[in-house]
């Protein structure tokens, strides 16, 4: 137990804000010792569909994924953490016993005026916390830019195999700093997703991400479907349940996910 009135709550962001917080990281413990979702999701505990989105966004954010999902079979499916997502997990755990031990340190020497004024700091630290309700986030870095008079073409490389098209007006290319080689994240809506599975498919879509169905959410009106992409991303599309039906989604169906280069939200850090 600390010694500090302070517990450190360790939170991770990278340079376009992408977070890495002790509730996904439990969630990754938590996955690599009973190699369930589910199991891990109530260890936390978190919802089955929000221990999904996690990781859906972890590895969507990751330059390699952390959590791997092995097909079923005579002994069932199951979830792992990679080789890579082990190291993640340890640095973090370090990371977080330095942070604490440090803390503590500084906490030995305040009185209860700076006490008082280190909880204010952190209370506004937690207000600029930035949030977004984007279902899809993933983390590219820019490889393409193409200036026109009043719009600009973005191609992002999120990892070998995917890239991802993004048109900006000028003025936000020139705010943001956008050049070959800048990190970005880009958001993109599930409702701005639509979902094809016919390989003659032919669209003006920008981007056209062809994977398999991993996850379909039912609602009444509504449904959320999770394709898994190739390299290991997830992409969510919201799509009503008549046309879920129709296009007779299920998991290991094969299908694309569209969606203009319009829809695409770009953040960089400043």
């Amino acid at each position: 137990m600390s010694a500090s009135p302070f517990i450190a709550h360790l939170s991770l962001e990278s340079s376009v804000g992408a977070e890495l917080t002790q509730t996904r990281i439990r969630l990754l413990e938590a996955i690599a010792a009973t190699g369930s979702i589910s199991q891990a999701a109530k260890r936390v505990p978190l919802s089955y569909k929000a221990a999904w989105d996690a990781v859906d966004q972890i590895n969507n954010l990751s330059a390699q994924p952390l959590v791997a999902r092995s097909a079923g079979g005579s002994g069932g499916g199951g979830t792992r953490l990679t080789a890579y997502g082990q190291r993640v997990v340890a640095f973090y755990r370090a990371l977080e016993q330095h942070y604490q031990t440090t803390l503590d340190q500084v906490a030995a020497g305040l009185d209860e005026a700076s006490r008082t004024e280190v909880a204010d700091f952190r209370q506004l630290l937690l207000n600029l916390n930035w949030r977004s309700s984007a279902r899809n986030q993933f983390s590219g870095v820019v490889e393409a830019l193409e200036q026109g008079d009043v719009e600009s073409a973005v191609v992002l490389r999120l990892d070998d195999a995917t890239r991802l098209t993004a048109l900006v007006t000028r003025d936000s290319a020139a705010q943001l700093g956008l050049a070959p080689g800048r990190a970005v994240v880009a958001l993109v809506k599930a409702s701005a997703v639509l979902i094809g599975t016919d390989p003659g498919l032919r669209l003006s879509a920008q981007n056209l991400w062809w994977g398999e169905v991993e996850r379909v959410h039912e609602g009444p009106i509504n449904h959320e479907v999770v394709l898994a992409l190739p390299a290991g991303r997830r992409v969510t599309a919201t799509l009503t349940a008549t046309s879920s039906r129709q296009l007779g989604l299920v998991p290991g169906l094969a299908a694309c996910a569209c969606f203009s280069s319009a829809s695409v939200l770009l953040m960089s850090a400043s």
